[in-house]
Formats: structure tokens, C-alpha cells, sequence
């Protein structure tokens, strides 16, 4: 009777510490799932799969920047590939017509995770899901719903602080947020940024000029300033009077080219 009673919370006691006494491939159970949106578009659903047939799903029309949505638990996922699908649509695209299906994109990547060690008790153990403008998604496991990493609100109240309505003035708040959202959107794809500093001069200088990046001065400072988080930020509040205005006026002879704008 010892023997079975010892065996019994040694089984038990593997379970809820996520291990699989059957399988080396590791499993975790008591899962809640978070997805955390930094695409343009508004992520409506999404669902994790592993190659056991487990599955994990959320969602919730998460706009662009946020993150969360609802919770649901409790799924078990296992191994260390996993099968992410998600659909996103552009709401610019849907408010057209009110009353036409909206059209949405469906996407897929795959994720390897490694053996990893969770925390928390059930229900406090969230996967979260990171959906990047390139499309490609990153997991982390936590225990609370905080740690997004790109920031749009912040970047387009900034930005309506920095300028008023004056790049504005014919859109509406929430056509010009996601406006913001996608030249963000932009500045990730292209140099990685995610600082909301850089990010936040980054989208107000495309809106000065769409091809200020183009600049000689502004592609040595972006070369000088990778992965230095603020530091292309900081460099853009700095930029010579004579360099501003060349962005202004679109005369420069951008890099690569032996052209100037005139």
C-alpha cells in the first residue's frame, strides 16, 4: 500500500509540475492563452496546435498594439513544434461598407520552443503569443498579462502631442491611429525598431517626408544607432536645422541614387 501511495503522488506530483512520465517530450499543462498584436491589422483569432493534436485558442479582434484579449484555460500543449493560424483584416478596409463580409487574411507560421520551465498555479500560467508585422510569432510563457513590447497608443498620443492635428486634420482618431500603427509597423520590418522613441520619430518623420530614411545623414545615424534602443530617437530630436529642412523640401540626393530630390 506504501509503495502504491507513493507511486501515485510521484505520478501526480510529475503532472503538475507539466511533465509527461510517458514521453521525454516536455508538456504543459493548465495553459491560458494571451495573444499580443503588433501587426497593422486586427487580429480576430488565432489557435495553437502541436503535432499530438492539442490545441490552444484566443483572440478577441485585438487592434493593433493590444494585447490580451479574453483568457480561456485550461489547454495542454506538448513537444517543441507547434502550428500557429490566425486571421487579421484591415479595418480601414471594413468601415467602406458596413454591411459587406469582412474580408479577412488568414496566416500561418510555425514556432520551436525548447524545453521550458513554467511557473504559476492553474490559471495563472499564460502562454503568451507575440504576432510581429513580418508575421512571424514568438511564445513566452508568464504569469500576468503585462510585457507588450511594441506600444502604438503611446507612439500616436505622442505624436498627436508633438503636433497637434496638424498631420490629422482630415482624419478621424482611429483612422489616423492605425495610420500610425502601419508606418510603425513599417519601422519594425525595416530596422527593427521597437523603442517608442525611435518608433515615434520614425512615423512622424515618414509622415514629413516618406523617404527621409533615404537621407545620407539619417542612414549613418540608423547604421551608428542599431540595437541601441532610444538611441535613433534621441539622434532624430538632435538633427541639424539644414537636414530638416532638405527633408522638408525633399531636396537631397538620397542614398544609392544619383539623383536629387528636387
Amino acid at each position: 500500500m506504501n509503495r502504491k501511495l507513493v507511486g501515485t503522488l510521484l505520478l501526480a506530483s510529475m503532472l503538475a509540475a507539466g511533465c509527461d512520465v510517458f514521453s521525454s517530450e516536455p508538456t504543459y499543462g493548465g495553459l491560458s492563452v494571451a495573444g499580443f498584436n503588433y501587426t497593422p491589422y486586427n487580429l480576430s483569432w488565432f489557435v495553437v496546435t502541436d503535432k499530438y493534436g492539442n490545441r490552444a485558442s484566443g483572440g478577441g479582434d485585438l487592434m493593433p498594439g493590444s494585447g490580451a484579449g479574453s483568457l480561456s484555460c485550461c489547454y495542454k500543449l506538448k513537444g517543441t513544434e507547434f502550428t500557429v493560424k490566425w486571421d487579421v483584416y484591415d479595418a480601414d478596409e471594413a468601415i467602406k461598407d458596413l454591411y459587406a463580409p469582412i474580408r479577412k487574411l488568414h496566416k500561418e507560421a510555425t514556432v520551436s520552443l525548447p524545453p521550458t520551465q513554467i511557473n504559476g498555479e492553474l490559471g495563472m500560467r499564460v502562454l503568451g503569443l507575440h504576432f510581429y508585422p513580418d508575421d512571424h510569432v514568438e511564445f513566452e510563457f508568464r504569469n500576468d498579462l503585462r510585457g507588450t513590447r511594441i506600444f502604438y497608443s503611446k507612439i500616436d498620443s505622442w505624436l498627436l502631442r508633438k503636433q497637434g492635428k496638424s498631420f490629422n486634420d482630415t482624419l478621424e482618431d482611429a483612422i489616423a491611429f492605425r495610420r500610425t500603427a502601419r508606418i510603425a509597423a513599417e519601422g519594425w520590418i525595416k530596422y527593427r525598431f521597437t523603442d517608442t522613441h525611435d518608433l515615434g520619430q520614425y512615423v512622424y518623420l515618414t509622415l514629413l517626408n516618406p523617404e527621409f530614411d533615404q537621407h545620407p545623414v539619417i542612414q549613418k545615424i540608423i547604421s551608428e544607432t542599431r540595437d541601441k534602443p532610444g538611441a535613433f530617437g534621441a539622434a532624430m530630436e538632435d538633427l541639424p536645422a539644414p537636414v530638416v529642412e532638405e527633408l522638408k523640401r525633399k531636396s537631397f540626393k538620397p542614398v544609392g541614387t544619383g539623383e536629387s530630390h528636387d
